[in-house]
């Protein structure tokens, strides 16, 4: 006859809770007393956790990640009956000497001892709750067992700050341990080379920093839930996204236009051309103003292509269009060659496709800059991210009414708020307000795009 019996974390001295770090053994594993079961990480020191008694692995209740104290439940074995029987009292006497030091993990640069204060008595634990992984209803992370890095715990706590597999950083100390300059240096060359190739989950393309595989969570416990695949779009675009974001360093630049003036004419020639059916938009004047802004500051008309920057002579503006499906960017092409009729026609007719699912690949290809507006709907600023190759994206947010000072007296003025998304590495923090308080002025005094 064989019963299930709970290991527990033992007493672990002054530490209120410590880090798991690494799993040592694995469902369906035979093991025995005083076999080491995971390693937790304080941030002085790492130990491993041996079992208390012997038998086959039935479950592991803690995961990499989680945070353990005495008494939380390690994991269950399934031993023999005699085993199961015997007193827990015998298992953990109170000691009177000190116990001896627990073996030292490969990682850990000094063996942390055992502590020596006497645990709970057995009547006590047994009638104690055990503790339950607060990650618990997340699969295992596929993390390989006995991994851990040649480093001190505080190097490997550095790392998990900054999403590096110490696995593949090589170390430049004693014995090849990994300094925290090492980590610094690895991730300087994953900067510059685009990111470096993880074991772990990877961005597209198999580019990016290692990290701990994505939870899995059995939702359907929580309450009722749908599954809804996502837009074939969106599957895409997010993918971009996802790459965009992380490979390119984001800043934005906020800034707000007076377009008081701009609006009231955008409202004449609407009424002047109301027979026509075309409808001027804000966006319209926006594409203008930006080329204009694009060929005095022509760093934001570029792509970054390794050590080079390619500078276009071209001017294809591609504007974010809100789709059932999700968003789309399609280009409007020689964007300065044309009038803002023409642009505000075109815009019309390349919406209209995008809504219907009809646009070509070759109508969302070549855009030097874009521009992503959310007046129609609201907020007040955002940070765009920035569409790769192109280094800069146009944020626009809804305008309003805002009382502003004339130095006489504040009057009420319609302020259009501009988030100007930017990548760091070919533009600096100065261009880009240049950028947008240049931009912010054509719009305030349109009669500045003629000079």
């Amino acid at each position: 006859m064989s019963a299930i019996v709970e290991i527990k974390v033992p007493d672990i001295g002054d530490f209120d809770q410590v880090d798991v770090i690494e799993l040592l053994v694995a469902v369906g594993d035979t093991i025995t007393a005083e076999q080491s079961l995971i390693t937790v990480e304080s941030d002085k020191a790492s130990m491993e956790i041996p079992a208390s008694q012997g038998g086959v692995v039935k479950a592991i209740k803690v995961k990499v990640g989680d945070k353990v104290a005495e008494g939380s439940v390690i994991l269950e074995v399934e031993a023999a009956e005699e085993a199961a029987a015997a007193p827990a009292a015998e298992a953990a006497p109170a000691p009177t000497a000190a116990a001896p030091a627990a073996p030292a993990p490969v990682s850990a640069p000094v063996a942390a001892p055992t502590p020596v204060a006497a645990p709970a008595p057995a009547s006590v634990a047994a009638s104690a709750p055990a503790r339950v992984s607060p990650t618990a209803s997340y699969a295992e992370a596929e993390v390989p067992l006995r991994n851990l890095p040649h480093a001190s715990p505080s190097v490997r706590h550095f790392a998990r700050e900054l999403g590096v597999n110490l696995a593949q950083v090589t170390g430049s100390g004693p014995k090849n341990r990994i300094t925290a300059d090492d980590v610094r240096a690895y991730v300087k060359q994953a900067l510059a080379t685009g990111g470096a190739s993880p074991v772990g989950s990877t961005l597209p393309g198999g580019e990016g920093f290692s990290v701990l595989g994505w939870p899995k969570v059995d939702f359907a416990k929580f309450g009722e839930i749908e599954a809804k695949p996502l837009s074939r779009i969106k599957k895409i675009s997010g993918a971009n996204l996802h790459r965009n974001w992380v490979m390119i360093p984001h800043v934005t630049n906020n800034e707000v236009a007076d377009i008081t003036e701009l609006e009231a004419l955008r409202q004449q020639l609407n009424a002047e051309n109301k027979k026509s059916g075309l409808k001027v938009t804000m966006l319209a004047f926006l594409i203008k103003a930006v080329v204009a802004a694009l060929k005095k500051f022509p760093e934001f008309n570029a792509s970054l292509d390794g050590d080079n920057l390619v500078l276009k002579h071209y001017y294809h503006i591609g504007f974010a269009a809100d789709t059932p499906n999700g968003l789309v960017v399609p280009v409007i092409r020689d964007a300065d060659k044309k009038g803002v009729f023409e642009l505000a026609s075109e815009m019309s007719e390349l919406a209209a496709q995008a809504r219907e699912g009809k646009l070509s690949p070759s109508q969302m290809q070549g855009g030097c800059f874009s521009i992503s507006s959310l007046g129609g709907i609201g907020g007040t600023d955002f940070t765009p991210i920035i569409n790769a190759p192109e280094v800069a994206i146009l944020g626009v947010s809804r305008s309003a009414m805002q009382p502003v000072w004339d130095g006489k007296a504040f009057q009420p003025r319609l302020m259009l708020p501009l988030s100007l998304s930017y990548d760091h590495r070919v533009i600096d923090g100065a261009a880009a307000a240049r950028f947008n308080a240049y931009l912010a002025g054509l719009l305030a005094d349109f009669r500045r795009i003629i000079l």
